[in-house]
């Protein structure tokens, strides 16, 4: 049926759905375990909203639901696409994906600690930087001792890997 031939009342709003953390096109999308099983409870919990949709009014739930399955369309195709690495198969002594790097900014000798994890897992609050960070780009494959340099705008800010955890 053509477009106009509806009622514009019964023309549903297209739901706008925030995208997900940015993932490069053909950028493999590494996770944790741990994030993968966020990712899984995310869709639970959507699945769960999609259950709990109130259905008194049709076209109020319609969109609610077109919302959640539109977030749920994104989700899977994180989850399909998720590549877990597997910690205890890193190389311990170098930074790597997945790693805790404890760092000593020298300009003001105050330490920092930093999980490397996947985009959706990042959480700046909770120390986890995303693999695709500058920050984590510079520190990949460093050793313990050895130093890695941001250039930023400014300033160039070295830092020197204290230790690194799995």
């Amino acid at each position: 049926m053509s477009r106009g031939f509806v009622r514009e009342e019964d023309q549903e709003e297209i739901p706008i759905v925030p995208p997900r953390a940015d993932l490069p096109d053909g950028v493999a999308n590494y996770v944790t375990q741990i994030g993968l099983d966020a990712l899984l409870t995310e869709k639970e919990v959507l699945i769960q909203e999609i259950d709990n949709v109130d259905r008194s009014n049709e076209k109020e739930s319609r969109i609610a639901i077109n919302h959640i399955n539109a977030k749920l369309q994104l989700l899977n195709n994180r989850i399909l696409t998720a590549k877990v690495i597997h910690l205890e198969d890193q190389p311990q002594d170098e930074v790597r994906f997945g790693a805790t790097v404890t760092l000593k900014i020298m300009a003001t000798n105050k330490t920092q600690k930093f999980q490397i994890v996947g985009v959706d897992e990042a959480d700046i609050t909770k120390g986890k930087i995303a693999f695709i960070s500058p920050l984590a780009k510079i520190l990949i494959e460093k050793k313990i001792g050895e130093k890695a340099i941001l250039k930023l705008a400014k300033e160039d800010r070295v830092f020197k890997i204290s230790d690194i955890s799995y």
